[in-house]
C-alpha cells in the first residue's frame, strides 16, 4: 500500500528489530535511510534488498518533496534514522509534516527508542518525563538550559556526546545539585553496555576515575526537582503545595509544607514556584 512508513531499528542488538519492522522493510518501494551504509548493514544482517536513499539533516528540506512525490505517485516509503525510533533527536520531521499536509498515510512501525529503554532502568519515576535531546554545546547555553530545567518536577531524559559527557555532568552537579539523583546509560543494547545510578556527585567520580568510561553514546535520566524523593513523595509534596499555595505566597507556604514534611525548604519552594508557572 502506497504511504510512509516510520520504522524504528535496533539501538545496537540487530535482534531487536521486529518481524513488522523487517516485513515493512522488505516490500516497501525505497527506504530514506539517515545513513545508508549503517542501514545497508542492517539490511544485510536481515536479508532485505530494497533500495535505500539518503535522507539526512542536510538534504531533508529538498529529500522530502520528491519522497512526498513518490508515494504520491503510488509507491510506498519507509524512513529509518541510524538507531531507535526516527524523528527523536533525528531528522524526519519535514518529509511527516509535508507527507501529512499532502493527504499521504503516516503509519508509525514502532520499536526501540533509547529514551525509553534508559528510563526503564534508571530506577527514577517514569510515569512523567520530559524529553530534553542534546543540550547545548556551548557551556554558557547549556546551563542556561539547565537553569531553566531546576525546577521541573518530571523526569528529565537528556542525551549527551562521549566527549561533553563530563562537563554536562559537572553542570548538573553546580546547577541542580550533587545529591540529584541521576542514571547514565552507556552504549545501550551493545556489546559495552553500562548503567550507572546515583547521585550526581556519585556519577560524576565514576566518570573522573575511569568506572564510567566516557565512550559511545550516552542518556542521561536525571530526577525531577524534589530533593531526591520518591515518586510517591514527589506527589504528595506537590499535592501538599498545591492546596497551602491557594491561601499562602510561596515562600511562606514552603516554610510551612517544610515543617508538615519534614523536607528542607528549597525543594518546597522550587515546587511552589514551578507550580505558579504551570
Amino acid at each position: 500500500m502506497a504511504g510512509l512508513y516510520v520504522v524504528a531499528t535496533p539501538i545496537g542488538n540487530l535482534d531487536d528489530i521486529s518481524t513488522r519492522a523487517v516485513r515493512t522493510l522488505s516490500e516497501v518501494d525505497v527506504i530514506a535511510a539517515e545513513d545508508t551504509r549503517h542501514t545497508r548493514r542492517l539490511l544485510a544482517a536481515h536479508g532485505i534488498k530494497t533500495p535505500i536513499v539518503a535522507y539526512h539533516e542536510h538534504n531533508e528540506e529538498e529529500a522530502s518533496p520528491r519522497l512526498v512525490s513518490r508515494v504520491l505517485a503510488g509507491e510506498s516509503v519507509a524512513l529509518v534514522s541510524d538507531a531507535g525510533t526516527p524523528l527523536v533527536s533525528d531528522p524526519g520531521y519535514r518529509l511527516i509534516k509535508a507527507a501529512l499536509a499532502a493527504g499521504i498515510p503516516v503509519v508509525p512501525i514502532p520499536g526501540p527508542s533509547a529514551v525509553i529503554a534508559a528510563l526503564s532502568v534508571s530506577g527514577l519515576p517514569a510515569n512523567r518525563f520530559c524529553f530534553e535531546g542534546f543540550l547545548a554545546a556551548r557551556a554558557s547555553a547549556r546551563r542556561q538550559q539547565l537553569q531553566a530545567l531546576e525546577t521541573e518536577l518530571r523526569t528529565l531524559v537528556i542525551y549527551e556526546a562521549p566527549h561533553r559527557i563530563s562537563e554536562l555532568v559537572g553542570d548538573i552537579c553546580e546547577i541542580l545539585g550533587t545529591d540529584r539523583n541521576i542514571c547514565v546509560a552507556r552504549e545501550l543494547t551493545k556489546q559495552f553496555e553500562q548503567v550507572f545510578s546515583g547521585t550526581a556527585a556519585e556519577v560524576k567520580a565514576a566518570l573522573d576515575d575511569g568506572r564510567m568510561p566516557a565512550k559511545g553514546e550516552f542518556v542521561l535520566v536525571v530526577d525531577g526537582a524534589g530533593q531526591n524523593a520518591t515518586g510517591a513523595d514527589q506527589r504528595e509534596q506537590q499535592r501538599v503545595m498545591s492546596v497551602l499555595l491557594k491561601s499562602l505566597a510561596p515562600g511562606a507556604a514552603a516554610t510551612v509544607a517544610s515543617e508538615l514534611l519534614g523536607v528542607s525548604r528549597k525543594p518546597l519552594y522550587d515546587i511552589a514556584l514551578a507550580l505558579k508557572k504551570e
